[in-house]
């Protein structure tokens, strides 16, 4: 597997070349990429407000439609982000909170989540009935590898299926074998739902555990970011991985981490990046800090929420009714 960027999305490297062969977008087993866990950034870029606003930006807006408001002029940027203002103040008083800027954050970094339930689910939903069984999944996605799941193509399609079909057995709360839409979400998106992180956590360790003990040791941690190829000497990003697995993720300095060491690791719980930039927007925009915003405190500093993630949505702004 390659290396991923930051350890928030440390799950989401997996069966791509299974995906290619499928010839789709259809996700098996690791194959879901998620967008806001807690230790997932909202962005890529970096966090440096003396330079630019392109991690606000991307954060307010998503990373997407960030891209489109680098094409409007200031007058229209301030127009279409008035229009956003009016969708985050859920309660319609006039003012946006912290806790409402968080969860309009929460809610464009999603969108993407959405979109794909949305885009997947009619090729799944084979009968029209509104519902997925895990039959109508399970005949899409694996088709004639059903007749041989052990081809010679390198691929054990066998594993791959009892891999999803658990996974789809707990995302399916009524235990009926049928996924509702949310259900169906839970299923592609684990990472989106609590009652799915076990299951998160559970396929990571069983990608990483080369030796099948249960256990992921510093060696299969490494070589699950990056691989020799013959070179003498390791990056110093390796060498920087290795010391924070020593000093930071094996925690009882056995040489291993546990369920809930890696738990720990991919969906860390201690911080919250929507919340954090919640709380910088705020501070940043709150001339009178009385602790809300007025869409006139908004819009004076448009240029630190727009071409950024408060708008992950350039629809948004154009079909706002959408909300």
């Amino acid at each position: 597997m390659a290396a991923t960027g930051g350890d928030g999305f440390r799950w989401c490297v997996g069966w791509l070349v299974f995906q290619l062969e499928l010839g789709g977008e259809r996700r098996s087993a690791r194959g879901n990429v998620p967008s806001l866990i807690n230790g997932a950034p909202l962005s890529d870029k970096e966090h440096n407000d003396q330079e630019n606003f392109d991690y606000d930006h991307d954060a307010f807006l998503g990373q997407e439609e960030a891209k489109t408001f680098d094409q409007l002029t200031p007058e229209e940027s301030k127009e279409r982000l008035g229009i956003i203002v009016g969708k985050i103040d859920v309660d319609k008083d006039g003012f946006v909170t912290e806790d409402e800027l968080k969860a309009w954050i929460k809610r464009a970094q999603k969108k993407y989540v959405y979109d794909n339930v949305d885009r997947q689910w009619k090729d799944f939903d084979l009968n029209s009935d509104g519902l997925i069984s895990w039959e109508e999944y399970k005949n899409v996605t694996y088709g004639s590898y059903l007749d041989d799941p052990e081809p010679d193509d390198g691929f054990n399609y066998k594993q791959m299926i009892l891999r999803d079909e658990r996974r789809f057995k707990l995302a399916d709360k009524d235990g009926n074998l049928i996924a509702n839409k949310e259900e169906f979400t839970a299923f592609l998106h684990p990472e989106e739902y609590d009652y799915m992180k076990d299951i998160v956590v559970l396929e990571t360790m069983e990608d990483i555990d080369k030796n099948g003990d249960g256990l992921i040791d510093l060696e299969e941690y490494i070589g699950d970011m990056y691989s020799h190829n013959g070179d003498s000497q390791e990056p110093e990003w390796v060498k920087t991985e290795r010391e924070q697995f020593s000093e930071f993720r094996d925690k009882n300095k056995d040489g291993k981490m546990d369920k809930e060491e890696t738990k720990d690791w991919i969906l860390p719980a201690d911080y919250d990046h929507a919340e954090a930039e919640a709380k910088h927007l705020m501070y940043e925009s709150d001339a009178n800090k009385d602790g809300k915003l007025t869409k006139e405190e908004i819009v004076e500093k448009f240029d630190l929420f727009v071409g950024s993630q408060v708008t992950q949505f350039g629809e948004a702004l154009v079909r706002h009714d959408e909300f």
